[in-house]
């Protein structure tokens, strides 16, 4: 089985290929059954998510590359994905790239509205929200008022 893990830790997220889909907690559960067949449980970030073929066409295909010869991967959205299941490593690379990492909540969501995001380019946290879609529907737009930058957070969810 750490083998199978080993190969899905490669496994880009395909909207922000810094990290990859375990970094991001979208792979949640690997089985493998007494015949060999591989079952992967992913939840996307959000029920509409444009990647979400990519993913599952990328799981099976590394693993089908590596040998696996039946491979499943089953989407759940239940519970729905978080940004608290991003690990450690995910939020140090999403802010190397640019891209601020959401703050962790354990699902009490009021306090973050009152919280500064930190500019992922200088730490200032002199932000200012500028809109509340970003590339994709699960970040915001900010700007640094201290370096000037524009940058995205992901929404704490």
């Amino acid at each position: 089985m750490r083998k199978i893990w080993h190969i899905l830790e490669q496994i880009t997220d395909p909207e922000i290929p810094v990290v990859t889909l375990v970094e991001m907690g979208i792979i949640r559960d690997v089985r493998q059954d007494e015949s060999g067949k591989v079952t992967v449980t992913i939840t996307p970030t959000f029920s509409g998510c444009p990647a979400l073929e990519v993913m599952k066409n990328d799981i099976r295909d590394r693993l089908r590359e590596a040998g696996v010869e039946e491979v499943e991967v089953h989407v759940t959205l239940s519970p729905p994905w978080s940004t608290d299941w991003i690990t450690e490593e995910g939020r140090r690379k999403l802010k190397a790239f640019g891209l601020a990492p959401p703050p962790k909540h354990g699902g009490d969501f009021a306090i973050l509205l009152l919280d500064p995001v930190a500019c992922p380019y200088c730490d200032s946290e002199n932000t200012s929200l500028r809109n509340n879609w970003g590339a994709t529907p699960c970040r915001m737009i900010f700007y640094c008022n201290n370096c000037q930058q524009p940058f995205e957070q992901f929404k704490p969810l």
